[in-house]
Order: C-alpha cells, then structure tokens, then sequence
C-alpha cells in the first residue's frame, strides 16, 4: 500500500473547531475520536479542490479556501494495519456565514451517518478530546497559544 494524499479543512468559530466525530477503533484505542473535514485527493485533482467538493459532498455547504497552513506526514497502526497519509491543511470558512450558528452537519457516506460538530480547542489541548491526525494538536497550539 501507498502513503494516501488527503486535504483537510479547519473552520473555526468562538476558539471551536468543527470536527467529524467517529466511533470505533483508532490508533489509540476504541471509542470516539474526531478529523476534520476532507478526504482523499482524486489523481489530477488539486488540493483546494478537493476541500470544496468533499463540503460539499459530505456537509452540502460552499466553502472558500483562505489560506494554506501546512503540510504533515501521519503515519499510525490501527491492530496491525499500517496507514500513511499525506495531509495538506488549509483554513477555510464558510460561504454562507448563517451556517456558523448551527451547531451540528449530518455527513452521509454510504449508509453510514456521522456528524460534524464545534469541538472546544481546550478540550483538544487537555487531551479530553482524541484528534487525528495528532498533528492537528500542534497546529491548534500555534495557533491558539
């Protein structure tokens, strides 16, 4: 298996970050944890690209870019299956600027229901919450230092 090319998008609101929220096994267990929004860049597909249709797709709303912030290796074992994502973060925000007053997005992939919600940046720094790629963690301590 290849490293997976992927871009993610941090939309922030009132020091919240809105996050998917999963449950299920991860690197550091069972149990919920949460990712931004995003997902694997498609051959020929250009990184802001992709973090417009995946809005799209996943919360169906319009993003604009703003900015790029990074670029991060994560490499992790969930049992005994190796995973390697290349990850290009960018800040983005809403279109529509109502949008920020909703609390939760309902994401439908499949048959599978998941939901975005406003995660507080102090419940990530504490610990008190579990993010992937544990990148993100650094990324929200330079910013909100």
């Amino acid at each position: 298996m290849y490293p997976r090319a992927k871009a993610l998008g941090l939309l922030f609101k009132d020091r919240h970050v809105l996050l998917e929220e999963y449950e299920g096994k991860h690197s550091k267990g069972t149990g919920y944890f949460y990712r931004p929004i995003g997902g694997t860049i498609e051959l020929g597909e250009k990184s802001v690209k992709t973090l417009i249709r995946e809005f799209k797709e996943e919360i169906k709303v319009e993003i604009l870019v703003k900015d790029y912030i990074s670029c991060v290796e994560n490499i992790f074992k969930i049992d005994s299956n190796l995973g390697h994502e290349i990850i290009q973060f960018y800040l983005v925000e809403f279109k529509d600027k109502t949008l920020y007053r909703k609390e939760c997005y309902e994401i439908t992939e499949g048959n599978k229901i998941t939901y975005a919600k406003w995660v507080a940046i102090a419940e990530i720094l504490d610990g008190k919450k579990i993010v992937f790629p544990e990148a993100l963690i650094e990324l929200l301590q330079e910013k909100f230092k």
